[in-house]
């Protein structure tokens, strides 16, 4: 089994000059020490405007710390947000590209809608028509990093002309996707689409075995068309985690931050009234609390001996990778240092023991579904030699229309000659002569 962390960059209010700053480079740390100590993957949210909940929406900036601070964590986007009034699909590509060169490989695309009406009415996205938005641009994003060049598009969400997408991924032929699910029908779609389902919805092991099933069985049926290049067969599910010798001290450090990770999600996606810059978040976890249904149970947060009965349930279930939201309320940094640290020592070595037999086997009988099912792709046509248009730069046009068309022109004072002409394509004339 394997093991991420996921941060959404929580931080309730108050709010000092400070609190910011220091909440990202304590999860930097974090993140060093999961490197350091064999947690698999770090997961990064994209969220905007939703204060105190997550503070999170430049990941791919946050990534790029997080790649240059590590040397083997697989570094995730959980997830970018597809929609292209959120992130135009030739900018996903470039970043995901560039992400993956600079991380040396470890790269994993996570895709998603976004579901809050903070968000999506922010950047005036059409919550009826997300769902086709994400599905046109994630498809046409891996076409981007794969085709050279990208022949162009004219869709219903976004158009763009022929181009070449640079750079390319390290990865072939592009980074695994996998997309965020909360609901069963999510993770069905999830393995028709041949792609990973990262799933945050809370489900004990019985349900979760179910989920798995299904996806799995999908996965190996004719309803598997990938929408990528690849198939990334893979189901992650996330829970709390805090984790300690005493389980009382575990629950007292872990619970309340999971309780807002509860709270504070119900607030912007369910039951909120929310004023930006006005309503305290916390202020109103603080009120309702005493209501709320304990954390603890059924969660990442206990003893070791607990997390590894509770874990080892979700590994026979056929989940492939559990995410840790650690990062909660108000957790406190050495605490979660501590978790993490003693969950390495005692856990994960139980849980990790057989894994390489495990993938072998994995890999082994799902190799032929999988080819089956990228037979069934129908990809995009490369775009013929001759029918690359021609694109000609705004000044060359300018002298078409009669400007002055010899000598040097502008960065002359820098020792740049930029030519009014191009001086090989007078070699190119002379030589057809």
């Amino acid at each position: 089994m394997r093991f991420g962390l996921l941060y959404e960059h929580q931080l309730p209010r108050p709010w000092t000059g400070d609190t910011e700053h220091r909440l990202f480079k304590e999860a930097l740390a974090q993140v060093e020490l999961a490197d350091s100590i064999g947690i698999d993957y770090i997961w990064e949210v994209e969220h905007h405007f939703l204060e105190e909940y997550a503070h999170s929406s430049a990941p791919e900036v946050f990534l790029a710390a997080c790649a240059a601070r590590t040397m083997r964590i697989r570094i995730g986007h959980g997830v970018v947000l597809a929609p292209p009034a959120y992130n135009h699909p030739a900018r996903v590509a470039e970043r995901i590209a560039t992400l993956d060169l600079v991380s040396d490989g470890r790269v994993d695309w996570g895709t998603g809608e976004s579901a809050s009406r903070v968000e999506l009415e922010g950047f005036g996205v059409d919550p009826e028509q997300k769902k086709a938005m994400w599905a046109e641009a994630v498809e046409q994003t891996a076409n981007m990093m794969v085709m050279n060049p990208y022949p162009g598009f004219e869709g219903k969400f976004f158009s763009m002309p022929v181009r070449n997408v640079v750079p390319k991924p390290l990865q072939k032929p592009h980074p695994p996707i996998w997309v965020a699910c909360s609901r069963r029908e999510t993770i069905h779609a999830a393995a028709r689409a041949g792609i990973g389902a990262l799933t945050f919805a809370f489900v004990d092991p019985s349900e979760a075995a179910k989920w798995a099933h299904e996806y799995y069985d999908i996965i190996k049926s004719d309803q598997c068309v990938p929408i990528g290049h690849a198939v990334n067969a893979n189901i992650a599910m996330v829970t709390g985690f805090s984790c300690h010798e005493d389980g009382a001290e575990a629950r007292r450090r872990g619970s309340e931050g999971f309780q807002f990770f509860g709270y504070s999600l119900g607030h912007y996606y369910v039951y909120g009234h929310h004023r930006p810059g006005v309503t305290d978040v916390w202020e109103r976890f603080e009120a309702a609390k005493d209501k709320l249904p304990p954390a603890g149970r059924g969660s990442g947060i206990g003893t070791p001996a607990e997390l590894t009965d509770h874990l080892r349930q979700y590994q026979d279930a056929g989940v492939d990778q559990v995410v840790f939201i650690q990062q909660g309320g108000r957790n406190k940094h050495d605490h979660i240092c501590d978790s993490l640290r003693l969950f390495a020592d005692k856990v994960m070595p139980v849980l990790k023991a057989d894994q390489a037999t495990r993938d072998a086997r994995k890999q082994a009988e799902l190799a032929p579904f999988i080819e089956a099912a990228l037979g069934r792709k129908q990809r995009m046509p490369a775009i013929a030699a001759s029918a690359i248009p021609t694109v000609s730069a705004y000044g060359r046009n300018v002298v078409q229309a009669g400007q002055a068309a010899e000598g040097p022109t502008h960065h002359v004072a820098a020792d740049i000659a930029v030519m009014m002409n191009d001086p090989a394509a007078r070699k190119d004339k002379a030589a057809a002569e």
